[in-house]
């Protein structure tokens, strides 16, 4: 423990001197210091930091060499502050060659928790996506593969079975971003042997506290959440907005880490992946995955404070 607490510490202040310091004040690095907040995936025991990094939209750049490298530099930054977690789609356009042009750039080809999904209705095609995605990302293999938003679910997932049984990939998955399908996604968790699952939550949208998060803590299925922010739109009503005092107690100067803080305090969150193109918002986000967690009855006051404003 004392060199996990000794690293996470020595991680930190190379975050902090990469410009990370300029959005906290000095209390508050001081307090951060602490080692970076994981979560562990029930089928393995394997640690994971608490927030991942998403690339919906974010990192569809397209050849753009300055946007590239902007990618780059969101990246390092996570890997920095001890992100490891990236998450992908063959449904977010070039987001995955963005990313493996990151990777390569920084040298952490062999470091990233490389996430991404199987997108295809001609389940015939399902080995050449995930290839040809394996290369965008230049990785030797993913670590998690995913069936995105149940497209063609039983095929895909059977596919996956054998791929993990196999040793070319480590863990499976489901995900989904829409709520029609969480009664769907419900039964699958019931039945087949998921590593993960991924779907949306955040302050207000709290409906998968009720089934699907039960469900993953009764089957040892961890859990990534995405849209943390609504897509922006919660970041968006709430800038205007009073931080309440009280989130200095539980580390938050501002809203994405009050937001964030929020949804990876629920116990049966593994990680979420707020995406974002910007290096400041990076910062901020990651962030979070260190100090203190809210415990329930803060997680009521931040509900309670944040349904009374917006």
């Amino acid at each position: 423990m004392k060199d996990q607490n000794t690293q996470s510490r020595r991680r930190f202040l190379k975050f902090i001197a990469c410009g990370a310091g300029s959005l906290l004040s000095p209390r508050f690095i001081n307090a951060a210091t602490s080692p970076i907040i994981t979560k562990t995936i029930p089928s393995s025991n394997e640690k994971i930091p608490a927030i991942g990094l998403g690339s919906s939209r974010t990192f569809n750049v397209g050849n753009d060499s300055q946007a590239l490298d902007n990618v780059a530099e969101v990246m390092r930054h996570f890997f920095i502050a001890g992100g490891s977690l990236i998450d992908s789609s063959p449904m977010y356009g070039s987001s995955q060659p963005a990313i493996g042009y990151g990777l390569n750039k920084l040298g952490k080809n062999s470091d990233v928790f490389a996430a991404d999904k199987v997108w295809t209705w001609n389940t015939d095609l399902g080995s050449g996506q995930m290839e040809k995605s394996r290369k965008y990302w230049n990785i030797d293999a993913f670590d998690l593969m995913q069936v995105h938003n149940l497209v063609e679910w039983e095929e895909h997932l059977e596919l996956l079975k054998k791929m993990k049984k196999r040793g070319e990939i480590r863990y499976i998955g489901i995900t989904t971003s829409h709520g029609r399908q969480h009664d769907e996604l419900a039964e699958i968790m019931k039945t087949q042997p998921l590593d993960f699952v991924q779907f949306s939550y955040n302050i207000i949208d709290r409906e998968v506290e009720e089934k699907l998060l039960p469900l993953a803590r009764e089957h040892g299925i961890a859990t990534i959440i995405n849209r943390p922010f609504q897509r922006g739109d919660l970041i968006d009503e709430l800038e205007d907005k009073p931080l309440p005092s009280w989130a200095a107690q539980i580390g938050c100067e501002n809203w994405s880490q009050f937001l964030l803080k929020f949804v990876v305090s629920h116990p049966d969150v593994t990680c979420t992946i707020p995406a974002t193109s910007q290096v400041a918002h990076i910062k901020e986000n990651m962030l979070a995955c260190y100090g203190k967690l809210p415990d329930q009855a803060m997680r009521t006051r931040m509900i309670e404070y944040v349904e009374k404003i917006i």
